[in-house]
């Protein structure tokens, strides 16, 4: 199994959104010193759910006081984003780094950041797919050109050039659709349990002619304690008071309803769902997860006790009791 860290940047009540951006990338280093394969970056704007407007800013001051962990995106919104923009910085950050970066990509919502960034409710709505081609286009190749709906422009070189292949956050079908045509993998939401991902899975597999494991990837919530029952009180107590605010700063952009959720309930499913609980626990939520869906990359959401040294304590008892009975 390949174990990374994913970081929300979370702004708990009581914390500045400088002081979470400064711990974040420390959370980083611990992740590495504990064995870590990877760790991945969020990004959010205008609320206070995550407080990363740059994944791949914050990416490249992680990789800079970093040495082996592999830092990725989770992911840079694609829908706000001129896609040779992001190709750039993404090249800077792979090669400066020595390949130790990955872009992760999604759709986003449609949110007043579509607004404020100029985009449009269309580039959300019909763009994504052109903007993913000309994503792939400029990383991939020497030179990059468009004519299409969203991008018109002649051929340029690509400076630096480079060749990787993004992840793609799919929480839809039709986002699952795309990736598997493009034979990109796949970033699962943590919100969806073991048999929606399986299905999500084998729907791609039927629709892709990639050889092999593509590299599908999944977010879960890690958190270790002496028992299962006493991490599932702490995240009960602790993540509401982040989330309960957190998801009401999405703010659609055209004025529809906007989804609602329970939050006590949202907590109670996601502690029985992921690895919350004692090492034990945690070791058999990750094999029983590897078993029902093929997937040998999870991504644990670390910070849900709130508090910053809790999540760094959390980080060194997972890499301590859980990650080397995984490998």
């Amino acid at each position: 199994m390949r174990i990374g860290v994913f970081l929300v940047a979370a702004g708990f009540p009581g914390r500045s959104p400088g002081e979470v951006l400064r711990d974040t990338v420390e959370a980083v280093t611990v992740a590495e010193e504990a064995g870590f394969d990877d760790a991945w970056i969020a990004e959010h704007h205008f609320m206070s759910y995550g407080v990363c407007p740059s994944a791949v800013t914050l990416a490249g001051v992680a990789l800079g006081r970093t040495d082996r962990i592999g830092v990725g995106t989770a992911v840079s919104v694609l829908s706000t984003r001129h896609p040779v923009d992001l190709a750039e910085q993404a090249a800077i950050l792979d090669r400066v780094s020595g390949g130790r970066f990955t872009l992760g990509v999604g759709r986003g919502g449609p949110w007043v950041d579509l607004e404020v960034f100029g985009t449009g409710l269309e580039r959300f709505e019909r763009g994504f797919a052109e903007s993913l081609d000309l994503l792939c286009a400029a990383l991939g190749g020497d030179s990059v050109a468009a004519d299409g709906e969203f991008f018109r422009f002649r051929e340029v070189p690509v400076v630096p050039a480079v060749r990787m292949r993004p992840v793609v956050a799919c929480t839809s079908p039709g986002t699952a659709a795309l990736a598997a045509g493009r034979g990109l993998p796949m970033l699962l939401g943590m919100h969806v349990g073991d048999g929606e991902k399986a299905a999500m899975i084998g729907a791609y597999r039927d629709r892709s002619r990639v050889d092999g494991d593509p590299g599908h990837m999944a977010a879960a919530v890690g958190y270790v304690a002496d028992s299962t029952a006493q991490a599932v009180r702490e995240l009960r107590a602790s993540m509401p008071r982040w989330l309960a605010p957190g998801l009401a700063g999405y703010v659609p952009v055209d004025g529809r309803p906007r989804p609602r959720r329970d939050v006590p309930g949202y907590v109670d499913f996601l502690c029985a769902t992921h690895p919350v609980g004692s090492a034990d626990h945690c070791v058999a939520s990750i094999e029983r997860t590897a078993a029902a869906t093929g997937l040998r990359h999870l991504i644990l959401m670390v910070e849900g006790a709130g508090e910053h040294a809790k999540t760094l304590e959390n980080i060194r008892r997972l890499g301590a009791e859980v990650l080397p009975r995984l490998r």
